[in-house]
């Protein structure tokens, strides 16, 4: 028998993964600045390309926590 879908927690870990990817995209910026001219150019851009991915997945973590709260209002 399947579990019921439980929602009720689900703003709070969206946060949390919000925070969290906030913080490694904030992390690897500053990684970038400090060591510019120490990384090779393959280094940078795979770190400039993964900061992208953050960006995009934020993005997606704000959207679900709108469907999240807008669903929590129709219960």
């Amino acid at each position: 028998m399947a579990k019921p879908d439980n929602r009720a927690d689900n703003v709070e870990h969206l946060q949390q993964s919000i925070q969290n990817t906030e913080q490694n995209l904030n992390e690897a910026e500053g990684y970038l600045s400090e060591f510019a001219s120490e990384i090779s150019s393959e280094e940078r851009r795979q770190i400039e390309e993964k900061n992208e991915r953050r960006k995009d997945s934020l993005q997606g973590f704000r959207e679900e926590v709108k469907d999240e709260a807008a669903h929590s209002k129709e219960e």
